[in-house]
């Protein structure tokens, strides 16, 4: 009888699993979970935990065994998905981007938002012109540290922040300017809201960049926005396609295609998994933002033949259900426990001292491995063949170019620097190595160390005389390409772990 109920007790003990999910904040979220336990469940927890009501703008993002990073489906088990060892470790991100995240009900909505826009601007994706980004840091300045006070903010202490990848002392003072001169008594939410004002007329907003290939060989990131699917390439936006004027998205293998009223775009993503990822994205956005009701939204298939192929389905509500929603909720506004100056891991805008960490000399053989295996499978998925469609035989990528360039869709530069988001190249969640490697596409980029990083980081980074070498296998790696060898370099290191860079 005894060993009936230890052996009925251990299956139950099999049946539960710990998740951790880390937070916008980067603060931590565990709790245990049945074997047979679905995504909505998960979800709800956090949003319960939250006291998030319009959560519909959210998700949870997982990285399985091959590094291919994933949504969490909400109707599927929770356990199928991750395909991993427990305990789980996922990450709570926004999921669709609201059109106007100024109009949000709720101010914990909009400071969650804030703090994945934020992320979003430090990890190099959403990129601006140098004067907007120095009214958005100012603006996480201010919401941060409240007004500037002489006592406590001496010279320069604007540098003890990093809000981009990479900036230089100029704006950093520019930075400090505004912050003392115009943002003087602004609430932490007002500074926010404000925040959120100018980073929704942004181009890059909303942008969650996939690193795929046109036709020609040449790098370019895809990304789905709540206004409609671009394209990226250098520092300009070489395409843009409301919603409304998308009629279908299919992928092959590597290749996916979206199909226009009179053109077919046409790209290769490095792996098939990350070419479905891609897929089930621009599906799931072209729901939530062109649809009317969520009772209008069908399976797809991504074949012509719908028996073929892999099949999906949006599960959620729309974006126009969601306002509605929203407009109905009546509650006192929940409490807000600001992050404050609570040292970030991937973020480290809200940490004074050195910007990055030093990581000890015995672990960098291992990164200098997984950088070198990663660029193996890029190189190894370039794809340079055009891909004729055979109902559209003249659609290829340099055709289409000049098509929109000769229609209302100029081609848009939107920013000083090149958009390279290198340092979303680590796989959600963090890894132990994340900082060195950080610290190494950085170097190899062309990216420049604060006073305080080369100091804290001399002893243990990689030296002049490594960088370079690894630089030049980099470079031996990449040839072929038909690029200039820095920039092949940039490119190969856009996405070594994972199949597209990390939120």
């Amino acid at each position: 009888m005894l060993s009936r109920l230890m052996s009925g007790s251990s299956r139950s003990l099999e049946r539960e699993y710990s998740c951790t999910v880390r937070l916008l904040d980067d603060s931590e979220y565990t709790c245990t979970i049945q074997r047979d336990a679905k995504g909505q469940y998960l979800f709800d927890l956090l949003c319960h935990h939250l006291n998030l009501l319009e959560k519909d703008y959210f998700g949870i993002r997982f990285v399985d065994p091959d590094k291919q990073r994933h949504w969490l489906e909400f109707t599927k088990s929770v356990v199928k998905q991750l395909r991993s060892q427990p305990p789980f470790t996922m990450c709570f991100r926004v999921k669709f981007y609201p059109a106007d995240p100024a109009a949000l009900k709720e101010e914990i909505t909009r400071y969650l938002v804030f703090l994945q826009i934020k992320r979003d601007l430090y990890h190099g994706r959403l990129l601006c012109k140098t004067s907007d980004a120095a009214l958005l840091a100012a603006y996480i300045l201010q919401a941060e540290i409240g007004d500037y006070d002489p006592g406590k903010h001496p010279e320069g202490y604007s540098s003890k922040f990093q809000f981009f990848p990479k900036h230089s002392e100029k704006l950093e003072r520019k930075i400090a300017e505004i912050h003392k001169t115009e943002l003087s008594g602004q609430t932490p939410a007002t500074s926010e809201l404000n925040f959120l004002r100018k980073a929704q007329t942004l181009e890059t907003y909303g942008v969650d960049p996939h690193p795929c290939k046109d036709v020609s060989g040449n790098a370019a990131f895809l990304a789905f926005t709540p206004f409609g699917f671009v394209v990226l390439q250098g520092n300009k936006r070489v395409h843009f396609i409301k919603w409304n004027e998308v009629t279908k998205l299919k992928f092959e293998g590597k290749t996916f295609y979206l199909y226009e009223k009179k053109i077919i775009l046409t790209y290769f993503a490095p792996t098939p998994e990350a070419c479905k990822h891609l897929w089930k994205c621009g599906i799931e956005n072209q729901a939530f933002y062109k649809l009317e009701k969520s009772s209008q939204v069908r399976t797809v298939s991504s074949s012509n033949l719908f028996f073929k192929g892999s099949r999906f389905r949006y599960s959620g509500r729309v974006a126009k259900e969601v306002m509605e929603s929203s407009a109905k909720i009546k509650r006192e506004p929940p409490e807000i426990h600001r992050a404050g100056m609570v040292p970030s891991r991937s973020c480290p805008s809200i940490t004074h001292g050195p910007r990055l960490s030093s990581v000890p000399r015995t672990r960098r053989r291992a990164v200098h491995i997984s950088i070198m295996e990663g660029l193996e499978s890029l190189r190894d998925s370039a794809h340079s063949t055009p891909v004729r469609s055979s109902s559209h035989g003249d659609t290829f990528l340099p055709h289409v170019r000049s098509t929109r360039a000769d229609s209302n869709e100029r081609v848009a530069v939107i920013a000083d620097e090149a958009y390279s988001p290198a340092d979303s190249v680590l796989p959600t969640p963090v890894a132990e190595h994340s900082l060195e490697l950080m610290l190494l596409s950085r170097q190899i980029n062309g990216a420049t160390c604060s006073i305080e990083e080369e100091k804290e980081s001399e002893a243990s980074t990689p030296t002049a005389a490594e960088v370079e070498a690894l630089g030049g296998e980099l470079r031996a790696l990449c040839q072929g390409h038909g690029r200039p060898e820095e920039e092949q370099a940039m490119v190969c290191l856009q996405n070594p772990l994972s199949g597209e860079p990390a939120h």
